[in-house]
């Protein structure tokens, strides 16, 4: 051993061990990998026969235009349920073949017509797209009758009004009796809570026949256009104004509900709001109210400002202590009452001999009203009721048709 090793201090001058290291820094490094994405993009646009990348591209039902001259299959109907027309796909077009020289018929009335655009081949092409039930502009939707002199504004929307020449709205929009028969027995059926399921309300639409009357709830989202369906499939249409139950709140109809505890001119302030909710109805109904309708102090003023704005007043008679008739027959309102409650048993055998007593009734006394509910069975079993009805020479009307004047008892 050398003298200088033994002098020299420990741990020094001892062979450097070798490390690896990297050829660029991990920042670089980690900026590198989280660039990459962007690198690949930027290559795949510019490899890319792509010329349209980026512009929106129309959706539509991949039905084929309608040939000239052959029937609409889209238009709708009273009672037309949706159809898988609503869910819509990508229909791409590839031209025409050569040498052929398109066609261009004119679409159908209410149809619409949108741009194609092939994301690949940047081709375009014009669809037609035919009305579905579910188009609110299709030509069934359109109000059937909706006479501006018949309405008025207000701070909640058009209400219905008594014209200058003196037509009413209950007048206007009520439906004609078809083959009256004077001595035949009238039966008025009221089917009342539609608006609100739509599966229902389409059923009543579709199975029951036009004289049959129609009473929507002010809650439905698409009311408007369900009355203008009912009233083209020729029905009359009332609409029922919630007013308080004795169990009230527990039992409660709905929003701006008609309170014995409100005074006269918020009660017909709500009343304004629900009657702003639609037009085309001949009258209003009570729904529930077996508080409110037996207050005359409450009901009074509800019924003077039914009969100003020219209306007619219907009682679905599930109140015993109701003063409707009452005050309707002092104020000359027109008024009607039901006799029989169809489906207080929601059972077919039950509805079946609700409908046997309220025919009994007719042949009676010359006419009946009965009231029912808008819930499948109920609708079943007066479908089949109403198709013999006729054979057994009972005529069925719209509530128009037995609505009186006088004073009731």
């Amino acid at each position: 051993m050398a003298a200088d090793d033994l002098t020299a201090p420990l741990g020094k001058n001892r062979p450097s061990k070798h490390r690896f290291a990297l050829p660029i820094g991990i920042p670089h490094l980690l900026a590198g990998i989280l660039g990459l994405p962007l690198v690949v993009f930027l290559g795949w646009a510019i490899v890319r026969d792509e010329p349209l990348g980026g512009e929106p591209v129309a959706m539509a039902p991949s039905n084929p235009r309608p040939q000239a001259g052959a029937p609409g299959n889209g238009a709708s109907r009273p009672g037309g349920s949706p159809t898988t027309a609503d869910k819509t796909r990508p229909n791409r077009y590839d031209g025409p073949a050569a040498g052929e020289q398109p066609s261009e018929p004119e679409p159908p009335a209410g149809s619409k017509t949108v741009t194609i655009i092939d994301g690949s081949s940047g081709k375009r092409q014009q669809v037609v797209i035919p009305n579905t039930p579910n188009d609110k502009s299709a030509p069934n939707d359109k109000p059937v009758v909706s006479e501006e002199r018949l309405t008025e504004p207000s701070r909640h929307g058009p209400l219905p009004k008594i014209a200058q020449d003196g037509a009413r709205p209950a007048d206007a929009f009520a439906q004609p009796v078809k083959n009256a028969d004077p001595d035949a027995p009238r039966i008025a059926i009221v089917i009342g809570g539609l608006g609100i399921g739509a599966t229902n309300t389409s059923d009543a639409i579709k199975r029951l026949p036009g004289p049959i009357t129609f009473a929507f709830l002010p809650y439905g989202a698409d009311i408007e256009r369900q009355i203008t369906l009912a009233r083209g499939g020729g029905h009359e249409v009332l609409l029922q104004v919630p007013m308080e139950p004795f169990d009230y709140p527990d039992n409660d109809p709905g929003p701006q509900t008609l309170l014995t505890s409100l005074d006269a001119s918020q009660n017909v302030d709500r009343l304004q709001s629900l009657m702003a909710r639609a037009r085309g109805y001949v009258g209003v109904a009570n729904f529930m109210g077996s508080r409110f309708s037996a207050s005359e102090q409450a009901l009074a003023p509800v019924l003077r400002e039914t009969a100003k704005r020219g209306l007619i007043y219907f009682d679905d008679g599930t109140a015993p202590r109701s003063l409707a008739g009452q005050i309707a027959g002092g104020s000359s309102l027109p008024f009607a009452k039901s006799d029989v409650a169809i489906d207080t048993v929601p059972s077919a055998a039950e509805i079946d001999r609700a409908l046997g007593r309220l025919e009994a009734l007719a042949r009676e006394r010359g006419s009946a009203i009965g009231m029912a509910n808008a819930l499948p069975i109920t609708i079943d079993r007066i479908a089949r009721w109403a198709k013999a009805a006729e054979a057994r020479g009972v005529q069925l009307v719209p509530i128009s048709a037995v609505v009186t004047k006088t004073r009731s008892s």
